[in-house]
């Protein structure tokens, strides 16, 4: 039910759209949308002419996806995929691109889920992982998150940018970086990295 309460949020997001625009997916390439969600970021790069993998472990997510990604214009360019960040469905360098938007926070090993994205990705893939910042006073959903947690614990760790991309520099990445950035206006932890 939480989910459905946050369709009108998570069915469309500047966020997202802006996410895609910063890897720039090319016809041709191979992209995956890590934590797809309900795909608003997988939809956005389907019409670029990569052929986008959506992988999401929920169930609930995936079907949405999947019935979402039928309405689309640009399916055949969609595929639904159950998987997470530490076990990836993809053959080893396999991938043009990957990227995650709000979903970092919910990886459970992030050394296990770098030691996957070095193995998909090809040598020069892209890697950027976006996490909005809902704790900072200038997001504009700041108040809502805040009452929402209000005298309970988050349910996952905060993202160290920084430390993230140390740990991709330490399995031979080359240009790691991570911080805080503003996207689409909002204010975010990000990491970039490309694969060696």
């Amino acid at each position: 039910m939480r989910y459905l309460t946050l369709l009108p949020y998570m069915w469309r997001s500047p966020v997202s759209d802006a996410v895609v625009a910063l890897v720039r997916p090319e016809p041709g390439e191979r992209v995956v949308d890590l934590g797809a969600g309900m795909g608003p970021a997988t939809v956005s790069a389907a019409r670029s002419g990569a052929q986008v993998l959506a992988v999401d472990p929920t169930p609930f997510m995936r079907s949405l996806l999947a019935l979402r990604r039928l309405a689309s214009a640009h399916r055949g360019n969609i595929t639904v995929v159950d998987g997470s960040a530490e076990s990836l469905p993809l053959d080893a360098g396999s991938v043009d691109a990957v990227w995650a938007v709000n979903s970092v926070h919910h990886w459970t090993d992030l050394s296990r889920a770098v030691k996957e994205l070095e193995r998909v990705l090809r040598p020069g893939g892209r890697v950027l992982l976006v996490d909005e910042d809902f704790d900072d006073p200038a997001h504009p959903f700041f108040e809502r998150m805040r009452a929402r947690h209000e005298g309970r614990a988050h349910h996952f760790e905060v993202v160290d940018p920084e430390a993230v991309a140390a740990l991709f520099r330490s399995h031979g990445f080359v240009d790691a970086a991570g911080g805080l950035e503003q996207v689409a206006a909002r204010p975010a932890r990000m990491i970039r990295a490309t694969r060696g």
